[in-house]
């Protein structure tokens, strides 16, 4: 095994958990503010590749179709919140899990109404096609070296917009005690829909940017979802620090893990039962890393309001 392939598959874990970081991100704000378990938030993401892949393909711009996922997932997200998740905030957690599969449900066949079953596909934009030479001589793709670094930019401007601004001051507060910041003037409607179209439009990224490296389909944020639940238990419920380290350890351990497991069982082992072994083995890296995480530290990596 070179090194050159070793430091490409990390940049591969360390691109797949900054996909993971703009999903964990809204994930973990929603919940943090307003105890709310939103199962849709896959959707959400689904409705970001779709809105970037048609508006690209109409109009001939990657970066016109990464505005539209924005927008089409905060909106869709501000209307989810008004029209049916503000009624949930008194209610059970299972009430929240059942309104919101429901809502699974409705976007997808929406979305197969109105685009049907076959995949769309989004191309990379010509500023983000080729690749760069990393330390041993292999080739990257350009492309994912860019998601990594629109993540960080995220995730930055993400730190100061909580820890900087009057906004983020109403949501660490939310986070602490919704009904004094109510009982003080804030409005918590409005502020509760903010957060939500905030937590939906990253989710929409994160669909537009992953859009042009598989097919956008219909139910492409379910798998996702579920690794991002993983991510914000392991880094903290209501954490977004912890969204941050926790979606770079999932992505690179599930990568790595995927990568190394069967090279490691083919030094005992056939090639091919090594690869299954291994491959097996590999998709539950994650989960065993959680419960040891979850055993050491049952709040997670980061508390809420750490």
């Amino acid at each position: 095994m070179s090194s050159a392939l070793f430091i490409e598959q990390l940049l591969n874990g360390l691109q797949f958990g900054i996909m993971l970081f703009l999903m964990a991100a809204g994930l973990t704000l929603i919940f943090g503010v307003m105890g709310v378990i939103n199962l849709a938030h896959g959707s959400l993401f689904m409705v970001g590749a779709f809105a970037c892949a048609v508006v690209a393909t109409a109009t001939g711009s990657f970066w016109l179709g990464l505005i539209a996922s924005l927008i089409a997932a905060a909106c869709a997200g501000a209307i989810m919140e008004m029209v049916l998740i503000r009624r949930l905030y008194n209610r059970s957690h299972l009430d929240q899990v059942l309104a919101t599969f429901a809502l699974i449900l409705i976007f997808s066949d929406a979305t197969r109404w109105i685009f049907g079953s076959f995949p769309l596909y989004l191309d990379i934009p010509p500023l983000l096609q080729g690749s760069v030479t990393l330390p041993g001589g292999s080739q990257y793709q350009l492309y994912r070296l860019a998601i990594i670094a629109a993540g960080i930019i995220v995730a930055v401007g993400l730190y100061f917009l909580i820890a900087k601004t009057r906004l983020g001051m109403r949501i660490r507060a939310g986070e602490a005690d919704r009904e004094m910041i109510g009982a003080l003037g804030v409005d918590i409607a409005k502020l509760n829909t903010i957060v939500f179209a905030l937590g939906a439009a990253l989710a929409g990224l994160a669909g537009a940017l992953v859009g042009a490296l598989q097919s956008v389909q219909v139910g492409m944020g379910e798998p996702v979802l579920i690794l991002a639940f993983v991510v914000i238990v392991i880094g903290g419920i209501g954490s977004v620090k912890g969204a941050l380290y926790g979606a770079i350890l999932v992505g690179v351990v599930d990568t790595m893990g995927r990568f190394l497991l069967p090279k490691l069982f083919a030094l005992f082992m056939e090639t091919s039962q090594a690869a299954t072994v291994g491959t097996a083995l590999a998709s539950m890296l994650i989960y065993i890393v959680m419960a040891i995480i979850l055993t050491m530290r049952p709040q997670g990596l980061f508390a809420a309001n750490g």
